[in-house]
């Protein structure tokens, strides 16, 4: 048996595209490369005196609080928007579901920094829970809003003949449908949590993350980073086989093409003031106090008007890495997709879920393996713009492989069999006749990809070259260094440059179905 064979009826898959598809794969293999070997640098009683330390102890009850709460509110605040929104009476629903959605333009960085300037009482464990899961609750609620649209209210029907209530009908037939757009969010926010660091650092909060970050400024690339590296990564496994299990599950359709009719609304009735205040408080602690705070640190504070002159060469940065990097990780992420799809082995298994299996570390981590080897291996690689936009594919490779798949699953690759018996070249076929369907997917993949490098910091702080900067680490510089009014516009810069991605992601999303 080879290692690589085409799956029948799967399509072509053009062999100029082969070598392309391995790329991410070894990429992505650098972190764990880098975790085994600086952790072995430590001996065996270096590694297990590291780990049974009372403050790793600390550290993993830290980072599993953090992730696991934030990741079972983030779910209740989700289901219940989008489950209010989408099938119950609501007033002016629409204005609620931009409610919903808006946090995704305001930084888990950004809220932070307002929340936790208004004084210590918002900083520490149960702040930090608060202002995150307020910062991530659209990961959620935007997949189950768009997946309770797509259903097909036939099964609904049918429950209520049989004599079940709203609530029964929802937990055992909504539910389920819904189940795997629910668990896709709850698996993004939970990877989201172990690789926070920016939001962490302002909130005084202490994980894997600001851990290895302190280490890393205390002694550059020592082996403890990498050791505590590599229990972050044991703790992405899980999320990685859940999100791959996930992807791979049982799909929900409707019973017929043109056949589903409008579901059921149900009436809030005494329920509809609570609900409506509900609303307005999410949008107020998620929007409205960390704009107002945005806006009051622009208009006052002793280092107000300080560093503007680095605004303009920071929206140029942010904007050259971000959409550089989006596309580059789209462009990679294409071929690897196809050949999950149509190729099998173990070599194109191995290539399509390692990605998956480093989602959940930070860009921290990406950086110093990528340093370590710039430095041993390929010193002109240091310092340069490629490392950076390389740390970027190997970061949100993901999202990328996630928005192509969808659109991917709807081409049938017959087409470009149809296309190759009329004389076309395997790559001619498909530049011709997949790619053009392909569209839908990419557009979605650099929404995605280039909101999450709008925002990104450890990576960029870490590999970006000198005199370089971005909006991200502009603001980060300035409130380190506590000059929060001077920081405000580098902020605000963020969350209006981050608004453009946001408005076509979520508006593809809340139109699908």
């Amino acid at each position: 048996m080879t290692a690589i064979a085409r799956i029948g009826g799967r399509g072509s898959f053009p062999p100029a595209l082969l070598a392309v598809a391995a790329i991410p794969g070894l990429l992505v293999a650098l972190p764990i490369a880098y975790a085994v070997m600086r952790s072995a640098e430590a001996g065996l009683s270096g590694i297990i005196a590291e780990l049974t330390r009372p403050v790793t102890l600390e550290l993993l009850i830290s980072t599993l609080t953090l992730a696991i709460s934030v990741t079972v509110l983030t779910v209740i605040l989700g289901v219940a928007g989008a489950w209010v929104t989408e099938r119950c009476d609501i007033p002016y629903a629409g204005a609620w579901r931009i409610v919903a959605s808006a946090p995704l333009a305001m930084p888990a960085l950004v809220s932070s920094y307002a929340w936790s300037s208004l004084g210590p009482q918002f900083q520490g464990m149960a702040g930090a829970i608060m202002i995150l899961t307020l910062a991530c609750a659209p990961l959620v609620y935007l997949p189950v809003a768009a997946a309770l649209r797509g259903l097909d209210p036939g099964f609904e029907d049918v429950a209520r003949s049989l004599g079940r209530g709203p609530w029964s009908t929802f937990l055992n037939v909504v539910v389920p449908q819904a189940a795997p757009a629910v668990m896709g969010g709850a698996l993004l926010v939970s990877s989201h949590m172990l690789a926070e660091f920016g939001a962490l650092s302002f909130l005084r909060v202490q994980t894997f993350t600001t851990a290895i970050f302190q280490q890393y400024e205390m002694q550059f690339d020592n082996a403890t980073a990498a050791l505590l590296s590599s229990v972050l990564m044991a703790l992405c496994i899980p999320l990685a086989l859940g999100e791959m299990r996930i992807r791979h599950g049982r799909r929900f359709s409707r019973s017929g093409k043109g056949t589903a009719r409008s579901p059921q609304i149900i009436k809030l009735g005494v329920y509809r003031i609570p609900v409506l205040l509900g609303f307005a408080a999410f949008g107020l602690l998620a929007i409205g106090i960390p704009f107002g705070m945005l806006m009051y640190w622009l208009a006052s504070g002793t280092s107000a008007g300080m560093g503007l002159e680095r605004l303009a060469p920071a929206i140029v940065g942010s904007l050259s890495y971000s959409l550089s990097g989006g596309l580059l990780t789209t462009i990679l992420a294409i071929p690897l997709v196809l050949a999950s799809m149509r190729l099998r082995g173990a070599v194109v298994t191995i290539a399509e879920r390692l990605p998956y299996a480093i989602h959940g570390l930070p860009g921290l981590v990406i950086a110093l393996s990528l340093v370590f080897f710039a430095i041993r291996y390929a010193p002109p690689l240091y310092q340069s713009p490629a490392l950076v936009l390389i740390a970027y594919v190997m970061l949100y490779l993901p999202l990328a492989q996630s928005a192509i798949r969808a659109s991917a699953e709807l081409v049938p690759p017959e087409l470009e069999d149809v296309a190759r018996t009329l004389g076309k070249k395997p790559l001619t076929a498909f530049m011709e006749v997949t790619l053009p369907n392909l569209l839908p997917g990419i557009g979605a993949s650099l929404a995605m990809v280039v909101l999450q490098l709008m925002r990104e910091l450890t990576a960029t702080l870490l590999l970006a070259p000198s005199g370089v900067v971005t909006l991200a680490t502009e603001f980060w510089s300035y409130t380190n260094d506590r000059a929060f009014a001077a920081a405000a516009p580098f902020a605000a810069a963020l969350v209006i440059v981050s608004g453009v991605p946001v408005y076509v992601f979520t508006l593809r999303t809340l139109k699908r179905g």
